[in-house]
């Protein structure tokens, strides 16, 4: 009896060892505003945190983000996220509304001075990635100043040259 007792404790044990060291499905761990890169000419960047709510949280560590079209403005010495979309899922249901709404952004009052000075001469605080790898979401902003038709040509160009020079490059070696 004693022998059975034991076996099916050590199965058990065996069992949840299993269960605990199962790994989450692949999240993504960021989620990118591919065209700001192509839009604007970019200076350092700059990690804040967001003030999400739960259900926001969840939808974005399942990747249900986008930062398209999302800028982020001044507003009482304070910085905010516009325009940056989270949908919902089955679990957490987000209505129209809270999919677009206005997010506070957390930093520094240096740092938001800065972006405060930057916004003021002319420039443009841009959302790179929203970064939901860590224990807290956060956001990659930098400063940046936007590009006009031609350069955005000439850079394409260049990147063009750049990678046939590479191309020519492996083939004679």
């Amino acid at each position: 009896m004693e022998y059975c007792t034991v076996f099916v404790n050590t199965v058990l044990l065996g069992y949840n060892m299993v269960m605990a060291n199962k790994k989450k499905p692949n999240q993504p761990k960021t989620i990118s505003n591919r065209r700001a890169r192509h839009d604007y000419e970019l200076g350092d960047s700059l990690v804040v945190g967001v003030e999400l709510t739960g259900k926001e949280v969840k939808s974005l560590r399942m990747g249900r983000g986008q930062l398209r079209g999302a800028y982020v403005t001044v507003k009482d010495n304070e910085i905010y996220l516009l325009n940056a979309s989270v949908q919902g899922t089955n679990a957490a249901v987000l209505t129209e509304s809270e999919q677009t709404r206005t997010r506070k952004l957390l930093a520094k009052r240096r740092e938001i001075d800065a972006l405060i000075d930057a916004k003021q001469t002319g420039r443009t605080i841009v959302p790179l990635e929203l970064l939901t790898s860590g224990r807290f979401i956060k956001l990659r902003l930098a400063v940046g100043k936007g590009k006009k038709k031609y350069d955005k040509r000439q850079t394409l160009k260049k990147r063009d040259q750049d990678r046939e020079s590479a191309a020519a490059m492996k083939l004679r070696s």
